[in-house]
């Protein structure tokens, strides 16, 4: 908007779990803070593009009709990927959890894909017009996922109509985002007062990295987020892939890791020479091999430039927070590069030492956040071989030819009993020198 001098746009925001953050901006008239930390970090700045905010677990019903607003053209979702409510393994929607099969009856949607869907169907209903959807999650082919997902709820709810009318009127662009913003502590506000003068209980706090790369498919007009530096591009796949299979896979191996070997942040944890060097022989000899990285990147220095950022010690990123929904990241993470490595008859080795790390969070974690977590717990105890066998069995998470692959399998129960009977640093000294 600063560089065009197009003040048409503005963000209505939506909460989805608790009313917290609707509260915190509302009497702030929607302005926040973002404080950078780490080098070449920016003076905090107030953003003041939000125009409202709505509190979607409270009123559910507002969610769809702010959908349907003509005025409306683009939807962003950052729901993060248990939000989705689908099967990590096969990408499917699960009909069978409860609250999207209660959002399949009469009452008003609160699931992401059942608002998004009545939102969709309420646009039709009255002639609003087209829309574009975009996912702004960490799952692969994000917005080829949400418009299958979104078609499977209409499919189930019996509206052939509808399910025409999306195919003509909405567009599902992927995208890759990149950028840590760890949760905001007590401490953060106050430096934000301290370096402000201003009171905001809603900032923001990241690094000073940032990139977006959106798929060029809009249903409308767009503003134009390349001139605030977002990059348009035909194929995003190449993009989400590295994100996925360097950034985010690193991150999960550096939180499991690093919780086994008693870090609480993944600063503490890359900063520790033995699991920083896991990262790199993952990256280096299990995800280059099996990864069509895009033009002109080189993939170990990209690697290299993800334990800088992770490095930075101003973000106090916990490991607790990013081993979070372990279930929902280990397939486009890991399993995905160890699937391709053992296509091609190698061992994914390292891939499997994250595999096993979770594991090891699963069997010790005294709260496990997680939406499989009933499911877990009930696959614990034994001997580590059961415990892990029974892990692996999970078909939510592991795809059954991954699963019972002989040497995808006995890498990861080898693994997981010697970080049992060794330690996360005893395992890690014993592997990097071999």
């Amino acid at each position: 908007m600063l560089a065009t001098g197009d003040l048409r746009w503005g963000i209505c925001g939506v909460t989805q779990r608790s009313g917290k953050i609707a509260a915190l901006l509302d009497p702030q008239d929607c302005r926040y803070t973002v404080l950078e930390r780490g080098p070449d970090a920016a003076l905090p700045r107030v953003v003041s593009t939000l125009c409202g905010v709505l509190d979607g677990s409270a009123d559910p019903s507002a969610v769809v009709a702010l959908l349907a607003r003509e005025d409306i053209r683009i939807i962003t979702l950052t729901v993060t990927e248990k939000g989705y409510r689908h099967d990590p393994a096969t990408g499917d929607l699960n009909l069978a959890d409860p609250e999207i099969a209660a959002d399949l009856t009469d009452r008003p949607p609160r699931t992401v894909v059942g608002q998004l869907s009545r939102g969709l169907q309420r646009r039709a209903e009255g002639g609003a017009g087209p829309v574009t959807v975009v996912s702004c999650d960490n799952l692969p082919a994000n917005g080829r996922t949400l418009r299958r997902l979104v078609e499977q709820f209409i499919d189930a709810a019996g509206a052939p109509q509808l399910a025409a009318w999306v195919a003509e009127r909405v567009r599902f662009p992927s995208t890759m985002v990149d950028r840590i913003v760890p949760a905001t502590t007590a401490e953060d506000l106050v430096e934000v007062r301290e370096r402000t003068g201003l009171r905001d209980e809603a900032a923001v706090v990241a690094e000073p990295f940032r990139q977006w790369v959106i798929e060029d498919d809009f249903a409308t007009d767009r503003p134009r987020w390349e001139l605030a530096g977002a990059v348009l591009v035909d194929d995003v796949e190449p993009w989400e892939t590295l994100k996925l299979r360097v950034l985010n896979a690193s991150h999960s191996m550096l939180a499991y890791l690093g919780l086994g070997a008693g870090y609480g942040t993944i600063a503490e944890a890359v900063a520790d020479p033995l699991l920083a060097d896991a990262c790199r022989k993952l990256i280096t000899s299990e995800v280059v091999p099996a990864l069509k990285a895009p033009s002109g990147v080189n993939v170990t220095e990209y690697g290299e430039s993800v334990l800088v950022r992770f490095a930075n010690p101003a973000l106090r990123h916990t490991t607790a927070q990013v081993a979070q929904d372990g279930s929902q990241k280990l397939g486009p993470r890991l399993l995905d590069t160890a699937s391709q490595l053992l296509a091609t008859g190698a061992e994914p080795r390292w891939a499997a030492l994250g595999v096993a790390a979770w594991m090891g969070h699963v069997g010790s974690a005294r709260s496990l956040d997680d939406p499989l977590e009933s499911v877990l717990r009930a696959a614990l105890g034994g001997s580590p071989a059961d415990e892990a066998s029974r892990l692996l069995d999970i078909d939510q998470i592991f795809a059954p030819e991954l699963a019972r692959h002989p040497v995808f399998r006995t890498a990861v129960i080898t693994t997981y009993r010697r970080l049992l009977e060794h330690g996360v640093r005893g395992v890690l000294a014993e592997d990097l020198r071999a």
